[in-house]
């Protein structure tokens, strides 16, 4: 790339949004990172903290930049704090559109999610023309429906749009997937895989999405063909979720699940802890435990296609899972 970009990211302290952010200024752009707390790691990088449910608070962060990637989201698959995630999801997709617009922003790359057309039953190979669902599986899904919906259809003359799909994004540094399923193997509480154990998803190691990313802030343009479009972008290696848990499990010299229990029961048992969690009101933090919405991921079939993304973006998963769960595992402390 020729030019350097001035481009701003949202959610830029996170898991995915920091490895975006130091992919960028790697390259010579200018990077600011705006998040609702994050402390700098590097000189050459701005930090802003600011809340994407108070536009005024982040609209001066818009002015002179040439792309927005807009990576920050609330991620929660049960039903408590459904309020929340609707107003950083939604409501801050709009602010964020409406600050673009406000100071002539002329590209912005939305981070979604494959979960935008999961309506609980299997999907194989999925592509871009699959509908979005219509059935509610749960706010954090829902929300990030009505926000692609939004993004795209902001596409235009003047702003350019695009959305990215990734599905389990994994990778050092990640918060959330690894570091859980670690807590729970080292406890002794990982014994069981969910259901028949027979169904594929899809992974995403996280420097193969943040290649996505990139590729789409230099190939988006009015007019292109990935202005208004969606993209599926997985590792494209489908495999069990509990058998991607056993390949990091056994690196790290941990017991695998050697048990089964049946969807019925998991589902059940994720139903009484949510009922329980929505009674307490919810903890504003991480989840802890399961969700009837991630029983139904474990249970179904969901992997995608992602000849769309190589043929628009050039996208090509350079680090296998294999690889990735190497490095994953090397970096933990």
């Amino acid at each position: 790339m020729s030019e350097s970009l001035g481009i701003l990211v949202t959610g830029g302290c996170g898991f995915v949004g920091r490895n975006a952010v130091d992919a960028l200024a790697d390259r010579g752009d200018r990077v600011v990172a705006l998040d609702l707390v994050g402390e700098p790691w590097r000189e050459d990088v701005a930090v802003v903290h600011a809340d994407l449910r108070d536009r005024s608070a982040i609209e001066r962060h818009f002015v002179g930049q040439d792309v927005v990637i807009h990576a920050a989201s609330l991620v929660r698959t049960r039903q408590t704090r459904s309020q929340d995630v609707w107003a950083v999801n939604l409501t801050g997709t709009e602010h964020v559109l409406g600050a673009c617009r406000a100071h002539g922003v002329g590209r912005l790359v939305y981070l979604s999610s494959a979960s935008v057309v999961y309506e609980g039953r299997d999907i194989e190979g999925g592509t871009e023309d699959l509908p979005y669902a219509r059935v509610s599986q749960a706010a954090y899904a829902d929300s990030k429906i009505a926000a692609e919906r939004l993004v795209l259809a902001a596409n235009d003359a003047e702003l350019a749009t695009c959305a990215i799909r990734p599905h389990v994004v994994f990778g050092p540094g990640d918060r959330r997937l690894l570091p859980a399923i670690l807590e729970r193997a080292r406890a002794g509480k990982l014994r069981h895989r969910v259901g028949s154990g027979n169904h594929l998803s899809d992974f995403t190691y996280i420097s193969n999405l943040v290649d996505a990313l990139l590729a789409a802030c230099d190939r988006l343009r009015v007019n292109s063909p990935v202005a208004g479009q969606a993209y599926f972008v997985t590792n494209g290696e489908p495999m069990g979720f509990f058998d991607f848990v056993e390949r990091v499990l056994v690196q790290l010299e941990l017991p695998v699940p050697d048990k089964r229990v049946p969807y019925a029961v998991a589902y059940a048992a994720a139903a009484v802890a949510e009922a329980w969690e929505a009674i307490r009101g919810g903890p504003p933090g991480a989840e802890d435990g399961m969700s009837r919405f991630a029983v139904r991921y474990l249970c179904t079939h969901h992997w995608f296609q992602i000849d769309k993304a190589r043929t628009d973006l050039g996208y090509v998963p350079e680090v296998s899972i294999e690889q990735g769960i190497t490095a994953t595992v090397a970096a933990l402390p």
